[in-house]
């Protein structure tokens, strides 16, 4: 058995280095909620900063981060236009319904990961006391893994504003994209009101999400996430963790993406297993397997690999995985299945 363990169900697994580990030991904290945590301050910051906004806050989680965009851009009784699989509408517990009575209209995602801008301005609502008023275009980059052109953007945000619509980026992944593109991740950023992204997944901090935009925006947000009981106290020590990792593992992502290639690449050389390389493009690979993954699982537990149990699987590169663990990986798969 592979004395560490590699898990490739998620980004989220990852686990902090020990300079990040020294950075959250040595922050300077103060009262959050009071607005007096230095280390708070310069993430938010920070945050603002790279993402070319005017204000930023540190959150939870994408999840809490999300739900504060849409709660300070929509009142009750008011509706988003969103992506059938995004993690705004099917992941995040219905929080918009539930908690803001913010109706939800999703639309099916097209294989690129965009939502079609005619089926969307057809979903426009009209101004007719019949309707939820329709405020808010949501997109997601990436989208399962895939990353969103820059000309979309340009035309998503030529909809929302000539039908007087805000634009929210569920930006998880946003880095992920930007490294693939190239490019500085405010050539992304430009064409939306707010953007959400994850300190927690490919930067490889322990928790927490920031919301970014306009300064009255956030403001609103500040009141929701109190209300959502995410006031946190002496929150440097998670914060410090975020300025690490915004530091110094953005550009490291083009290894995961490398990695998920080579471990796509190895895979579709296996029987059993449907896998089409050139579909991936940042971190992540979906694939079809064949058989009991039961006993597939178990096996690869047995060698220290960790996978979903679905037929139809989901595997992600991260910056626990290094290109041996790949070829260790495919390997053991080849092993499983008698490819040679």
């Amino acid at each position: 058995m592979k004395m560490s363990t590699i898990d490739l169900r998620s980004d989220t697994v990852t686990l902090p280095s020990k300079p990040m580990m020294d950075a959250m030991m040595t922050a300077n904290v103060g009262d959050d909620v009071y607005g007096e945590d230095p280390t708070v301050n310069q993430l938010e910051d920070m945050a603002a900063k790279i993402m070319g906004k005017e204000d930023a806050i540190f959150c939870t989680s994408g999840t809490q981060s999300n739900l504060l965009g849409l709660l300070s851009h929509c009142q009750r009784g008011e509706e988003y236009i969103v992506g059938q699989l995004a993690h705004t509408y099917k992941y995040e517990a219905g929080g918009a319904a539930v908690l803001g009575s913010i109706q939800p209209q999703p639309l099916d995602f097209e294989p690129d990961g965009t939502l079609d801008l005619e089926k969307v301005l057809a979903f426009i609502k009209p101004d007719d006391y019949h309707f939820a008023r329709t405020k808010l275009l949501c997109l997601e980059n990436t989208q399962g893994g895939k990353v969103l052109p820059l000309d979309y953007l340009q035309k998503a945000k030529s909809l929302t504003d000539k039908h007087g619509l805000l634009l929210h980026l569920d930006g998880a992944r946003i880095f992920n994209a930007a490294v693939k593109l190239s490019i500085d991740v405010k050539e992304i950023t430009q064409y939306f009101d707010t953007i959400s992204f994850c300190l927690s997944k490919g930067l490889g901090a322990p928790i927490g999400s920031l919301l970014t935009g306009k300064k009255e925006v956030i403001k609103r947000a500040r009141r929701w996430r109190k209300m959502l009981g995410g006031g946190m106290r002496q929150a440097g020590i998670l914060a410090a963790a975020g300025i690490y990792a915004l530091e110094n593992n953005i550009q490291r992502l083009a290894t995961d993406h490398k990695n998920a290639k080579a471990l796509a690449n190895g895979l579709a050389n296996v029987d059993k297993i449907q896998v089409k390389p050139e579909l991936v493009q940042t971190n992540i690979i979906f694939l079809h397997i064949e058989g009991d993954m039961g006993k597939l699982t178990g096996f690869l537990k047995d060698k220290g690999i960790i996978i979903g149990k679905s037929n139809e699987l989901r595997m992600v590169t991260h910056l626990d995985i290094s290109d041996e663990d790949v070829d260790y990986t495919v390997a053991a798969f080849k092993e499983y299945f008698g490819a040679r």
